[in-house]
């Protein structure tokens, strides 16, 4: 008899949360009103743009090989239309819910505990403080900010023509910026940013979505962070002190 009453006790506590991640699981806008929604969400965007960062410096290391091969790269971008416009389209949308979700995460932390820790020391499993992890928002803004002065300085820069043609050159635009000293050097910094926001934020976004985070993929996370910022700030150093172009 005692079975069967916490049997019963335990179903009419379990039918009700049930209900409440029913009733908050229907669409985008239901999962970012709750915590574990916001969570999978962070995760899933995350890796969505992480996928996209790590293509996009492929694209970029083109450039190792010929001006001629990056240049052909983006023209066959370009030439995709459309399905390009879309696939622009989705990254912006995926940014903006990241950055969102990371932002209500971050004043529902400073609600819960206005005053800060007079000192911080990593907890281990699973929290994994680190420098890293404790600037997740300030890098995420600093990051966001670039990706305006990026595109407004490449996408929509100077429409320099190859000879002959009426494609653009873009390889030249990317030589030119590289060259000046002062965009080189916010570059490095920003991508440097990157990385450290990538160390914690690959190996949250993996804990996000349910993969089991031992610490060697903690250790895995921390090395494609870096690896993906070296790539970007070694592209950009080799142009300036003039090993490439």
């Amino acid at each position: 008899m005692a079975s069967q009453s916490q049997s019963t006790q335990a179903s009419a506590i379990q039918a009700p949360a049930t209900q409440v991640l029913a009733n908050q699981s229907t669409g985008i806008v239901g999962l970012y009103q709750s915590s574990v929604g916001r969570k999978l969400l962070t995760g899933v965007t995350g890796l969505a743009l992480v996928t996209f960062v790590v293509g996009h410096l492929l694209g970029n290391l083109t450039l190792l090989v010929s001006a001629s091969a990056y240049n052909q790269l983006a023209h066959t971008i370009e030439a995709l239309g459309p399905l390009t416009y879309t696939v622009e389209f989705g990254l912006s949308a995926i940014a903006l819910i990241h950055a969102a979700i990371g932002i209500k995460i971050y004043i529902g932390k400073r609600q819960a505990r206005p005053v800060d820790y007079a000192e911080y020391a990593s907890a281990g499993e699973p929290s994994r403080q680190t420098l890293s992890s404790r600037t997740m928002l300030i890098s995420g803004l600093v990051l966001g900010a670039f990706l305006v002065v990026h595109l407004a300085t490449f996408k929509f820069g100077t429409y320099y023509r190859l000879p002959g043609s009426s494609e653009r050159d873009l390889a030249r635009l990317v030589f030119e910026t590289f060259h000046k000293p002062g965009y080189t050097a916010g570059y490095v910094l920003v991508l440097s940013i990157l990385g450290l926001h990538l160390r914690h934020g690959i190996w949250s976004a993996l804990q996000s979505v349910g993969v089991e985070t031992r610490p060697a993929v903690y250790a895995a996370s921390a090395v494609l962070g870096g690896a993906i910022a070296i790539g970007f700030i070694g592209l950009p150093l080799a142009i300036y002190f003039g090993l490439i172009g």
